[in-house]
């Protein structure tokens, strides 16, 4: 198994390690300090190593911030985890805020008077975090120091886990289909367009994409935990451990990249400042300790890390193997969901069953390197908590009348998977069936979209919003993010989000996930990957259009559907997805899932 359902230790020493983070206050001279969900590379994952705020507050989220003073302690999430926070965030002198609406700048403001200092970790923030909270901050007398060592890394002491040092290895060029030298050479030809002598690259996703190579130094994403400096000419320089690299990964690298070890970087960098040269950094992925090395904020050369755009482009290599990626786990999926309506009826059917035994479907295609995420699989109310993680503590036995939510990916050599389905155990009520159908019309509106170039996903974002809108209903995460191809499962610049300012091109792959979440109930949410075509023109339009071919095959509940408050459009798409998902997955069902799935896939009455 690539998940474990261990219940998180109890964190009754919560508390006790707070009162001890607050007691370094003062030895530090600070008044109040930052406890970001971040590691030294600004990822989304981090290795356990990295898990500060989950072992100091016991939040397990993906995203997050705590601040802590001497005498109050608030934790900001956004909307996919207020219901976790309040679940796993336990103790009277916490309080629980939703971001954006909630911004940490003006609770700071609030509960600091003027001539305090706020202590935070230059390497666990971005440049423009930095930037952001000193415009701020500033004007309220409220000063900004960066500490030397993290203070919670002090109180951790000998329990933190060590470094992770997975052993990296060669992403093969039937996969990458483009060589790290041809990617190097076209970012160093950018470098040149745009009179910069270098750039400083921090995000692992970022350095595995451009010099083709995968890792496993975080949980279910295949990166290396790695720096790297590429100059205009000349070779590159990866900054990783040696001991992560067997022979075949020392030969390829070294045949573009001089390898240096991690501890070299800061040297490096600070040669870089005392050489004058004009170095790009990104401020939004790369931390202000970086930049500081490099001379400050004012020095760098600001600008995207040039792999995230190209990374996001996929090339025809990587489409082709995220389709077959995605029929492979389109197999697995059904045959799961066949298997799930034969057993949770006889109601011994439990979360972590389940999601062992969906596992167990992809482990059967001999392709499944990893999952790409822990399986969230909710029932009943535990379905509302939108990234709930099931453990042995919370495991649920699923009922008559539950709805049943499965989050779930994979890791494949040609692809990474996202998809999500909601199933009805038994007769689902007639609001069930409603608000499925709300979604269900939603995530049609986006997969049916044509937009012409330049459309942000800000601009498609309300597509699948407005069915529910018009109910009075909502949901509190974005409608799509981006996916890489066997890298993160969350994936920029592109999103389908309220803040989804990126252009969506074409070879950008995106999740077409919206959701409803009933507290203390259920949850609905319907998730399937899309890549972005190109422009075409259509019969009597003036404009080309792009869209999205739907790359995740695997059928959706019909019991959950409403037909009646479907328009003939939205039939008719349903109905030839499932005509496409029966012609591209019939092979892969044996014949006990037969009538289960031609039932699964006929069109609806």
């Amino acid at each position: 198994m690539f998940q474990s359902f261990e219940a998180p230790a109890e964190q009754s020493d919560a508390m006790d390690r707070i009162v001890r983070l607050r007691r370094l206050l003062h030895e530090l001279h600070i008044d109040a300090v930052l406890i970001p969900r971040a590691d030294e590379h600004q990822g989304e994952y981090v290795p356990a190593c990295a898990e500060r705020l989950s072992w100091l507050t016991g939040f397990t989220g993906s995203a997050g911030l705590a601040v802590v003073t001497a005498r109050e302690l608030a934790l900001f999430v956004d909307g996919r985890y207020t219901v976790q926070a309040r679940k796993q965030v336990r103790g009277g002198d916490v309080e629980i805020l939703q971001i954006p609406a909630a911004k940490p700048t003006d609770w700071l403001q609030q509960k600091l008077k003027p001539g305090t200092v706020l202590g935070f970790d230059p390497r666990l923030h971005t440049v423009s975090e930095v930037d952001r909270l000193a415009a701020t901050l500033s004007p309220a007398q409220i000063k900004l120091k960066p500490l030397t060592r993290n203070p919670v890394d002090r109180i951790w002491g000998s329990d933190r886990p060590p470094p992770p040092q997975g052993l990296v290895h060669v992403h093969p060029l039937r996969f990458a289909g483009t060589s790290a030298e041809s990617k190097i050479a076209a970012l160093q030809k950018e470098l040149a367009a745009s009179s910069q002598d270098a750039v400083v690259l921090t995000l692992p996703e970022s350095i595995a994409w451009l010099f083709n190579i995968r890792g496993s130094d975080v949980a279910h994403n295949p990166v290396p935990l790695a720096f790297a400096i590429v100059p205009v000419r000349g070779k590159a320089e990866i900054f990783i451990a040696r001991s992560k690299l067997d022979g075949e990964a020392k030969a390829h690298l070294s045949s573009f990249a001089k390898i240096s070890p991690p501890a070299a970087f800061g040297d490096k960098l600070a040669a870089l400042k005392s050489s004058g040269k004009a170095v790009r950094l990104d401020p939004n992925t790369a931390s202000w300790w970086v930049a500081r090395q490099l001379g400050g904020a004012r020095r760098i050369k600001r600008g995207t890390d040039p792999c995230i755009p190209a990374k996001a482009r996929k090339n025809t290599t990587e489409i082709k193997g995220a389709r077959a990626a995605h029929l492979r786990d389109g197999g697995a999926v059904t045959r799961f969901l066949a298997w799930f309506d034969r057993e949770a009826p006889g109601g011994d059917l439990d979360e972590i069953t389940a999601a062992k035994k969906l596992e167990e479907f992809r482990a059967e295609t001999q392709a499944l390197k990893d999952i790409s995420f822990d399986t969230i699989s909710g029932a009943g109310p535990n379905g509302a908590i939108v990234h709930y993680r099931v453990t042995e503590a919370t495991n649920r036995t699923l009922k008559p009348g539950d709805l049943y939510l499965v989050d779930s990916g994979a890791q494949y050599l040609d692809g990474t998977t996202d998809i999500t389905r909601t199933v009805a155990v038994g007769k689902p009520s007639a609001e069930m069936r409603e608000r499925f159908t709300l979604v269900l019309k939603g995530h049609i509106a986006i997969a049916r979209a044509r937009f012409p170039k330049g459309t942000r996903g800000i601009e498609l974002d309300p597509l699948a919003r407005r069915p529910l809108w018009e109910k009075g209903l909502d949901f509190d995460h974005g409608t799509g993010h981006g996916v890489g191809s066997y890298l993160s499962v969350h994936e920029g610049p592109q999103s389908i989000s309220k803040r989804g300012m990126a252009e969506l091109e074409p070879g950008m792959i995106v999740s077409n996930e919206p959701g409803y979440y009933k507290e203390g109930a259920y949850g609905i949410r319907l998730e399937n990957l899309l890549v972005v075509t190109e422009a075409e023109k259509i019969p009597g339009g003036e404009r080309p259009m792009m869209g999205f071919e739907t790359l995740t095959l695997a059928p959706f509940d019909r019991r959950l559907i409403d037909v009646s408050l479907l328009t003939l459009d939205e039939r008719a798409w349903l109905d030839a997805y499932h005509a496409r998902v029966r012609e591209a997955i019939g092979p892969q069902i044996a014949a006990q899932d037969r009538a289960w799935f031609e039932a699964a896939t006929a069109p609806l009455e």
